[in-house]
């Protein structure tokens, strides 16, 4: 299977399939969509936090001369800061709900149609960066990719759910708002695809986007999904959220251990990959 195909497969799996998972999700009674959610952004949590640290940070190092490290590591910094700055713009927002910041209102208190713009907008930016931060994963490390888009997908189904929310509160129908959604997720193919052509040729700096997918991951986890979290603090909320962060570590560190064990094995996922 050629690295382009495995790209594009992993790409549709962290946009477009997302995105078909969490408009079933929105099927289930809005009782049981309320006690689930939170489990899987816990989750995502922990998997974000495993591939940035465990997979993305530690790729990144290797790949570069020391007297790179400081700029690798500036790097991580800065796209933290990035990432914010994107943020405060509407244009990288990560709401998990119908009631979150990313809601633009009137003097009225109802939701403005022009937040069902912004979502679609903010949301076909951020799929097409993490289009490219898959493919740079996957030009990189074959293991390394998968995990990568498994991340993706684990913390967009439960965004996918909050931009279906707020897009039925600007005023979308159903089909309308799955329309744009899935639409707005092909622009992760479209980023894999064309940063496959492109940082095919710059192999020297696969490690800086290594290390700009790390601080998405980080500032994501950080800055959107624990906070969220912090809304219930008794005993068994937390300990159930603390069990679910380590699920998630616990698979992306599992899924990478096994595939790395295979290549040493023999039967490396890069060796079966052609260009």
């Amino acid at each position: 299977m050629s690295l382009l195909l495995l790209i594009i497969i992993f790409t549709a799996v962290g946009g477009v399939l997302s995105v078909l998972a969490a408009s079933v999700f929105l099927l289930l009674p809005e009782q049981h969509r309320t006690r689930v959610l939170p489990h899987g952004i816990s989750f995502a949590t922990g998997a974000l936090l495993a591939v940035a640290f465990w997979g993305l940070i530690p790729h990144a190092f290797a790949e570069v001369a020391r007297s790179q490290m400081q700029a690798l590591s500036a790097t991580i910094m800065f796209g933290l800061l990035g990432f914010f700055v994107l943020e405060k713009l509407l244009l990288w927002r990560h709401c998990h709900s119908g009631s979150c910041e990313a809601h633009v209102h009137n003097e009225h208190g109802h939701t403005h149609q022009s937040a069902g713009t912004l979502i679609i907008l903010g949301d076909s930016i951020h799929n097409f960066v993490d289009g490219i931060l898959i493919a740079a994963a996957f030009l990189t490390d074959v293991r390394l990719g998968i995990v990568t888009s498994l991340a993706v997908a684990a913390h967009e189904i439960p965004q996918e759910v909050g931009d279906f929310a707020i897009l039925l509160q600007s005023g979308y129908s159903t089909a309308k708002a799955l329309f744009f959604n899935m639409l707005s997720s092909f622009t992760t193919i479209v980023g894999g695809v064309l940063s496959y052509y492109w940082l095919e040729h710059l192999q020297e700096k696969l490690p800086f986007f290594l290390a700009l997918a790390a601080s998405s991951f980080i500032y994501i986890a950080v800055a959107d999904l624990i906070p969220t979290l912090h809304k219930k603090s008794d005993l068994k909320t937390s300990l159930q959220q603390i069990g679910l962060i380590a699920a998630g570590v616990i698979l992306i560190c599992a899924m990478h251990g096994f595939a790395h064990g295979i290549e040493m094995h023999g039967s490396s996922p890069a060796a079966v990959v052609g260009h």
